[in-house]
């Protein structure tokens, strides 16, 4: 069971949920140790103190707020608790909205919140964490909501999520950029040269690609390839050898004018003929398996059984000739 981050409680009208947080994401990032390059060396990044240039450990550092130059107040852990003890144990829910008009660029980060044990008791009463899930499941709502993490207030959603509920991390509006500074084509599509075919095809095709969400077989591909890579160079031996740099081709699109109506018919043709092709695939299944049923072998895919008779030596005058 992984480690909560945070313990404290729910707070919305006079019900409080005691609550504990746990993270939501478990990043499966590639991570790299930058190395000397002349002696493949691992290079040492050390926390140093600025005016003696002495190595500093890390129980002998400290958290300290610049008020003037040079000068610092120092601010433990429970100093910023105790700052605030309400805002640092408590999910406060401000108000409730519709979970769709939640724009995605403001989600950040998941975390799970669950029940949890209050004053001292082993179980804590799970009638009230109930309560607001199906609340809001029933409404389609979600709580927005003020928390404190660490060091820092997050504007957050607190929605469920399966049996339990879940707290989203957004983004506060001024952190987002507007894209007023960038050069984006108007709302009005008939006025960029896109015609009414096009914009049917276009449609069409995001029809036949449209498909159920299924997370599951999205998979990271591209580490999978540097793994993948990194397994040849460790079975060749090749393991401290820094690699010479490699002179690739740089592949440019052409910039000229694009036949959309061109492109559409083509990924219309691919998609159609892939659903051809399984669809034939799974007709030469169930024939290899009816075919098994009644005791005789399924014709071979491509139609090898004929070609063998094809290849068959003719004779004649028996003497023997290969066919041209």
């Amino acid at each position: 069971m992984p480690r909560s981050i945070w313990k404290g409680s729910i707070s919305f009208g006079l019900v409080q949920i005691p609550v504990a947080l746990y993270p939501a994401e478990e990043p499966d990032e590639l991570h790299f140790t930058q190395l000397d390059r002349r002696t493949m060396g691992p290079i040492r990044y050390e926390r140093v103190n600025r005016e003696t240039g002495e190595p500093v450990s890390w129980d002998d550092i400290v958290r300290g707020y610049p008020y003037e130059k040079g000068e610092y107040v120092v601010l433990s852990d429970e100093d910023l608790r105790r700052a605030n003890v309400e805002a640092t144990q408590t999910v406060d829910i401000l108000d409730f909205v519709d979970a769709s008009e939640i724009d995605p660029i403001y989600y950040d980060k998941p975390y799970f919140l669950a029940p949890a044990s209050q004053n001292g008791k082993k179980r804590s009463p799970v009638t009230a964490y109930v309560l607001l899930r199906e609340a809001l499941r029933k409404t389609g709502k979600v709580g927005i909501a003020k928390v404190v993490i660490r060091t820092r207030e997050h504007i957050a959603a607190v929605r469920p999520h399966g049996r339990g509920l879940m707290l989203n991390l957004l983004r506060f509006a001024h952190e987002l950029r507007s894209d007023e500074e960038l050069d984006l084509p108007e709302m009005d599509a008939q006025g960029k040269g896109l015609g009414k075919r096009e914009l049917e095809m276009a449609e069409r095709l995001v029809a036949e690609m449209a498909t159920a969400w299924e997370p599951e077989k999205y998979k990271d591909e591209y580490r999978d390839d540097v793994m993948k890579l990194i397994e040849k160079k460790v079975k060749s031996g090749r393991t401290t050898a820094p690699a010479e740099p490699v002179e690739e081709e740089h592949h440019r699109r052409s910039t000229g004018t694009v036949d959309l109506i061109a492109l559409l018919k083509k990924s219309l043709g691919q998609k159609g003929e892939k659903a051809a092709n399984d669809e034939a695939k799974d007709g030469a299944k169930n024939g290899a398996k009816d075919g098994a049923k009644n005791g005789r072998k399924a014709p071979e895919e491509g139609g090898k059984s004929r070609e063998r008779k094809a290849e068959a030596p003719k004779r004649k005058g028996g003497s023997s000739r290969r066919a041209a």
